[in-house]
């Protein structure tokens, strides 16, 4: 139940980030051709989930990378990795200590997805806007390489899914609020409570650690499952079971 909470909750805080991030292409959005204020907010939402999709994708992906790596037996390493890779994002853009560039690399890599989202940005179908919306959820962003290595960590390809379904409803409401009110929202709140997002990131960081130390404590760190062959123990729901 925890780790379902952290993906919303990493969601919520993230959309700070997300309206910083992606509140251009919310604002960018084009109107639907029937004018309608229905079909304007069905838009919106339309969008929104969009890149639910896409994250959802992404994380039942990363959650089968996750259940391989689990099957090999290194569930714990697996978790305790993802706390540390958090905490090194961390240090790197919120404590100065060194930059990580991979955004700029993946965007020379990602062209062909810049091009096809800026075509749909011209136009203003219901389709063309869920489909903004995928393509927006392939962007490169910090926030959602974070929630990626806790899809991977849940160590399975349909919790990783929902995990990374969660994170984007979380994201949701201030991206849709952003679509709606336009501009203004935009401005009061691009650089209002950035440190939630840094906060948020480290509790996410010390409870994938203490999932990883196997510390038997129900919910926070239960005791993994001692055959390979089960599923992991924050899903499952005999985690509550010690290990042998």
């Amino acid at each position: 139940m925890v780790i379902w909470v952290s993906a919303l909750t990493l969601g919520l805080a993230g959309s700070l980030h997300c309206l910083g991030m992606c509140g251009p292409i919310a604002l960018a959005l084009p109107r639907p051709a029937t004018g309608t204020r229905l079909g304007f907010w069905t838009g919106r939402l339309l969008y929104n989930l969009g890149r639910a999709t896409t994250y959802a994708a992404l994380g039942a992906l990363f959650g089968g990378i996750g259940r391989s790596i689990y099957m090999a037996g290194w569930q714990q390493g697996l978790s305790i990795a993802c706390g540390a890779a958090i905490l090194l994002y961390l240090a790197g853009r919120y404590l100065g200590m060194g930059r990580f560039h991979a955004d700029a690399v993946l965007m020379k890599g990602i062209a062909p997805v810049q091009r096809a989202l800026a075509r749909r940005l011209g136009g203003g179908s219901s389709r063309g806007l869920f489909g903004i919306g995928l393509l927006n959820g392939l962007l490169p962003c910090g926030l959602v390489y974070v929630a990626l290595a806790g899809a991977a960590a849940t160590g399975d390809a349909r919790h990783g899914a929902l995990y990374m379904a969660l994170f984007g409803i979380g994201t949701a409401p201030l991206m849709f609020a952003a679509g709606i009110a336009g501009p203004a929202l935009y401005a009061r709140w691009r650089g209002r409570f950035q440190w939630v997002i840094p906060a948020g990131l480290a509790a996410l960081a010390v409870l994938f650690i203490l999932r990883g130390l196997n510390l038997g404590i129900p919910y926070i760190s239960p005791r993994f499952a001692a055959d390979p062959g089960d599923p992991p123990a924050c899903c499952s729901a005999g985690a509550h079971h010690a290990a042998d």
